[in-house]
């Protein structure tokens, strides 16, 4: 049985989707990994690292801890697990606190 023209452009619809989805959570990490650069003092591949270990330190997708360090960066507000990693994957490059928390 033969693929059917609409059957293709069902499939290439879907692997259009799936191209936006890449390129949104693209920026998403990009724009995280910018923050982190600010805020740490760090270079940007430095800032890609600390986005992973802060992912595997709480068990959090990466995008999504990007997500909340954008949310972060509008709200002020941070969940303290993903403040916490952050300041310890920051520590590992340069000392830094965030703002906004109380030194311990």
């Amino acid at each position: 049985m033969g693929e059917t023209e609409s059957d293709r452009i069902f499939e290439l619809q879907e692997e259009i989707d799936q191209l936006k989805a890449a390129v949104a959570s693209h920026a998403v990490v990009d724009q995280a990994i910018g923050m982190v650069v600010a805020l740490g003092r760090v270079t940007p591949d430095e800032g890609w690292e600390v986005l992973k270990e802060v992912s595997q330190h709480t068990n959090i997708k990466l995008r999504n801890v990007a997500e909340l360090i954008l949310i972060w960066g509008r709200t002020g507000d941070m969940p303290a697990d993903i403040r916490s990693a952050l300041e310890e994957a920051l520590d590992r490059y340069c000392p830094t606190q965030i703002p906004g928390t109380t030194s311990p």
